[in-house]
């Protein structure tokens, strides 16, 4: 029986597949085997990097802390008396000079006390003075004459004590500053103690900060500081406390700037970057694109050394600007990586390409 044309042509394609498959299986896998064998005597490619020359130079270290303004001072003006608030002659918010009268409280019968008491205390001057004349003439004994000097001086003690109560009902500044808040109006009736409100000192004013504990070692008293406000407002000044213990919970160390406020225009509590100068040092500048991490976790950058060969090198970033970063760690001029540095190992030997 005869074969239709398209059977024919089926049978004839696969078996040209067939003898296809057979005869790469016996030519074609042989062939792949010596190459595959000849690839281990090749050597292995050397990778290529690019590589800029960085110098060293000296340069000024800062450290840069995030910090707030705080007042100098900050104390609750509290009464020493008990009356009734019968004047209150500061505003609140205002500015106050040092002894200024916060609170008034009414006099009641304080005044007539002191007037109770000097009168005695005249009265026992007058006896004391008798008493001196008829010594002299023999009628008193120095015990009597003792006597009535021991009562002048409990007079004039007296005196003194119902002076000072009187002086008392004015509740005055300790300090020169504002009267940030008042918590007594007239009318109010005040005990021992009760506050009539609280003054702050701005003038010289705080920038308190929290350093880490990697750069509170750097940071000296009366080290010259800038801290930028939030508005852009530049103020200096010089530290004046570093702590020795750090914060059992955040492990830093609390910091303070005391700057000149005059005019007490920079208010408590504004947002701050402090710069503090910590002395001078070898850096070098890099592109913030070479730092990499090393199988521990290090930061650093990778080089190139003698024989071409490259080298991990830890480094501490020192300040960040628009050109680049500034690192120390790096002694004197180093060839660095600046593509590539992530493909490449300590060790590894690269053909080096200037950059770009």
């Amino acid at each position: 029986m005869r074969m239709k044309p398209q059977y024919v042509f089926v049978i004839a394609v696969f078996a040209v597949v067939a003898v296809y498959f057979i005869v790469r299986s016996l030519f074609g896998l042989a062939s792949g085997s010596d190459t595959a064998r000849a690839k281990p005597n090749q050597p292995p490619a050397i990778p290529s990097v690019q590589a800029k020359l960085s110098p060293e130079v000296i340069r000024p270290y800062e450290v840069v802390v995030r910090g707030r303004t705080q007042a100098t001072r900050s104390v609750v003006v509290r009464s020493e008396t008990a009356g009734v608030v019968a004047q209150a002659p500061v505003l609140q918010g205002g500015a106050v000079a040092q002894g200024a009268v916060l609170c008034r409280l009414a006099v009641d019968a304080r005044q007539a006390a002191v007037d109770q008491a000097r009168a005695n205390l005249r009265s026992n001057q007058l006896t004391q003075q008798g008493n001196l004349e008829l010594q002299k003439k023999g009628f008193r004994s120095a015990t009597q004459v003792l006597q009535s000097q021991a009562s002048l001086d409990a007079a004039t003690a007296a005196v003194r004590a119902t002076e000072i109560a009187l002086a008392q009902v004015n509740i005055r500044a300790p300090f020169a500053g504002v009267f940030d808040h008042r918590d007594a109006e007239v009318g109010t009736y005040l005990s021992p103690g009760q506050p009539c409100g609280t003054v702050i000192e701005l003038n010289p004013l705080l920038v308190v900060g929290d350093v880490p504990e990697t750069e509170a070692a750097k940071l000296k008293v009366g080290a010259l500081a800038t801290a930028r406000l939030v508005s852009g407002q530049m103020l200096s000044g010089r530290i004046r406390y570093v702590a020795h213990d750090a914060d059992p919970q955040t492990r830093t160390y609390h910091l303070e700037v005391a700057v000149a406020n005059p005019g007490m225009a920079v208010r408590s509590g504004l947002s701050a970057d402090v710069h503090i100068g910590a002395g001078a040092g070898p850096a070098h500048l890099i592109p913030l694109s070479a730092l990499v991490l090393d199988s521990a976790g290090r930061q650093g950058v990778r080089t190139v050394g003698e024989g071409e060969r490259v080298a991990f090198n830890p480094v501490t970033v020192v300040s960040e600007t628009p050109e680049g970063v500034w690192v120390s760690g790096l002694t004197g001029a180093v060839r660095l990586i600046t593509v590539g540095q992530s493909f490449v190992a300590d060790g590894q030997k690269v053909r080096v390409a200037l950059a770009r």
